[in-house]
């Protein structure tokens, strides 16, 4: 059974592909979940978020931007803007407790960004959400 775990990881992907010039991912997004025995509730928490990063794109990229030291938003690597982009939504605009969601970009980043990623998201994610 999928968890929100998998949902996470799964909107990252879809955010990855998205991000990489595949814009019509959106109309392919609920055969990729269920490839990835992602369902029912969780299904709908992943469209959730990723329809809610789509729509929120701009918001979402400049207030992570703002806290990026050193970094061109553009120059970052497509996982770990997708990440970005997908924490940023749910510190943003979810409720949900910012610490447990960072967390889960963390292991995120772990599984599929390179050794430094999972430290600089947390620094970033943190800074927008003590902005939040």
């Amino acid at each position: 059974m999928a968890t929100r775990h998998h949902a996470r990881m799964a909107v990252v992907s879809l955010l990855y592909a998205y991000d990489l010039g595949n814009g019509n991912i959106s109309e392919f997004s609920e055969e990729i979940l269920e490839t990835k025995k992602i369902r029912n509730k969780k299904r709908d928490f992943a469209l959730t978020l990723f329809d809610g990063v789509i729509q929120n794109l701009e918001p979402i990229d400049k207030a992570v931007s703002k806290h990026l030291k050193d970094w061109d938003f553009n120059r970052l690597g497509s996982i770990e803007r997708a990440i970005l982009r997908l924490v940023a939504y749910e510190v943003i605009y979810s409720g949900l407790d910012s610490a447990v969601i960072i967390n889960e970009a963390i292991e995120v980043a772990k599984a599929f960004a390179t050794e430094q990623s999972p430290k600089f998201i947390n620094g970033v994610l943190d800074a927008v959400a003590k902005e939040h």
